[in-house]
C-alpha cells in the first residue's frame, strides 16, 4: 500500500497530463472534486492536495487549461469543502469523541488537530489549509466546538484562498522551468516533506511531554 501510495505521489503528473489529453478541460471537474473530498470530507484525508496543486499549475502553463479558471474554481471547492466539513461536525457536535477508531476514522487525528486550536486558536482554519490531515480535520472540529459561523467563513475564505493561489500559481510560474520540469518528482516530494513537518514535529513534542510526564509521575510515586 505505501509503495503504491508513493508511486501515485511520484507519477502524478503523468496521471493528470493523461487525464488531460484524454478528456480536455473535464480536468477541471476532478480538480474540483478531489479539493472538494480532502477539504469536506473526514474519511479522505490523505488525498494528495498541495503536491495536486503545484501540478495543475504547471499543466496549466503546457495545456489548453486557464489556469485563472483553475485559481477561481479550486478556491471555490476548498471553500465549500469547509463549509460542509464546518456542517457535519455541528450537526454530530461532541459526539465524536466517543467513536471508536475504524478504518475512516482516527481518534488521534482530532486529538491533532485540537493541539492546533489550542496553539493558534481561531487562525488554525488558515494555517491548517498547509498541513495534510489537519486541514481536513480543522472545519470539522470547528463545527464540533459550535465557532460562530461567520467568523469561521472569514478565515475559511482566507486561508482557502491563500492555499489555491500559492500552490498553483508556484507551478504554474516554476514548474516547467527545464531543471524544476527535469526534477518534478523530487519537487513532488519536498513539498510533501514540507507539508508533513508540523505534524512531525507536534508528534515528537507529544511523545517529550509524555516521557516528561511519566517521569515526574514516577518521582512523586517515589
Amino acid at each position: 500500500m505505501i509503495t503504491t501510495l508513493l508511486y501515485s505521489l511520484l507519477a502524478l503528473d503523468q496521471t493528470l497530463g493523461n487525464f488531460v489529453a484524454q478528456y480536455g478541460i473535464w480536468v477541471y471537474a476532478l480538480l474540483f472534486i478531489i479539493i472538494f473530498a480532502e477539504t469536506g470530507l473526514v474519511v479522505f484525508p490523505f488525498l494528495p492536495g498541495d503536491s495536486l496543486l503545484f501540478i495543475a499549475g504547471t499543466l496549466a502553463a503546457t495545456t489548453e487549461l486557464d489556469v485563472h479558471i483553475m485559481v477561481v474554481l479550486l478556491i471555490t471547492a476548498a471553500i465549500l469543502g469547509d463549509s460542509v466539513n464546518y456542517a457535519i461536525g455541528r450537526k454530530i457536535g461532541e459526539r465524536v469523541y466517543t467513536w471508536q477508531d475504524s478504518r475512516w476514522y482516527k481518534r488521534a487525528y482530532l486529538t491533532r488537530t485540537q493541539m492546533f486550536y489550542e496553539k493558534y486558536g481561531s487562525m488554525t482554519i488558515i494555517i491548517a489549509r498547509f498541513v495534510p490531515i489537519v486541514r481536513t480535520f480543522a472545519p470539522f472540529l470547528a463545527g464540533v466546538v459550535a465557532m460562530s459561523y461567520p467568523r469561521f467563513l472569514t478565515y475559511n475564505i482566507t486561508g482557502g484562498a491563500l492555499w489555491i493561489t500559492s500552490l498553483v500559481y508556484l507551478g504554474y510560474f516554476f514548474g516547467n522551468i527545464p531543471f524544476v520540469k527535469e526534477n518534478l518528482s523530487f519537487f513532488v516530494i519536498g513539498i510533501v516533506v514540507i507539508s508533513v513537518i508540523p505534524i512531525i514535529v507536534t508528534y515528537f513534542k507529544e511523545r517529550a511531554a509524555a516521557r516528561q510526564g511519566s517521569g515526574i509521575r514516577d518521582q512523586e510515586s517515589d
